[in-house]
């Protein structure tokens, strides 16, 4: 008697495909083909004196249509998120042109000129405000007291320490502060104002709004106005 042979050792099954596919392989998820062309191979290949379970094979269809969905579901979301992130973008043009003031370790420079906005007097009665450049150098310090239940707007006209005028850029700002009995405490919070000059979509979807010179995330965003303070 002639014995046919079975592929069922060799031939992968659909709950295996699946499986693979929930882990991650976008190619196998994205492609719904494969899965059909995975169930007919299997089948073609059963030895008839072995045929599959009834149940196993109700098993692999009910997951052939699970993954099914999970592709559509996948479709429909990415479709959804392109669509939000559009609509931010879109929701970002009335900020263009108007002052921003948002959270940064990074002052924007723009126009010669450049602001952030001091915590109210308390414990810490003067900040000390120091500018560096990009390899660390000392550009501007300053101190600047603190006022009592408000608080304080700070400008730089963008000159250093020996009176010269420099170029539009992002400048590292740091801010301590200091108490009223001269001794030094740990950082203050604070803010920066830029004006917003254009809104931007990385390559990882994240979406970012430009100060000039400075890219700040849209959760950094604290305030919008048309001056400064």
């Amino acid at each position: 008697m002639t014995t046919i042979p079975t592929t069922a050792g060799t031939t992968p099954s659909i709950a295996a495909a699946a499986s693979t596919a929930r882990g991650g392989t976008g190619a196998t998820l994205g492609d719904f083909n494969v899965f059909l062309s995975l169930l007919t191979t299997q089948l073609r290949n059963q030895n008839p004196t072995e045929p599959m379970d009834t149940n196993r094979m109700t098993q692999e269809l009910a997951m052939f249509a699970s993954v099914e969905q999970q592709t559509l579901m996948n479709q429909h979301l990415e479709r959804l998120v392109a669509l939000q992130q559009a609509a931010q973008l879109t929701a970002a043009a009335p900020l263009m042109g108007r002052v921003v003031e948002v959270e940064s370790d990074y002052l924007p420079l723009q126009g010669g000129t450049a602001a952030l906005r001091l915590p109210p007097a308390g414990a810490v009665t003067e900040a000390r405000i120091t500018i560096t450049d990009s390899a660390g150098r000392v550009l501007h310090q300053q101190r600047v007291p603190l006022a009592a239940g408000q608080r304080t707007v700070w400008s730089w006209d963008g000159r250093d320490a020996e009176g010269r005028t420099l170029p539009d850029g992002a400048y590292h700002v740091q801010v301590e502060g200091t108490a009223a009995d001269g001794l030094a405490s740990s950082p203050l919070p604070f803010t920066v104002f830029g004006v917003a000059t254009a809104a931007e979509r990385q390559e990882d979807g994240a979406l970012r709004l430009m100060l000039g010179p400075l890219p700040v995330g849209f959760d950094k965003v604290r305030g919008v106005g048309d001056t400064l303070g």
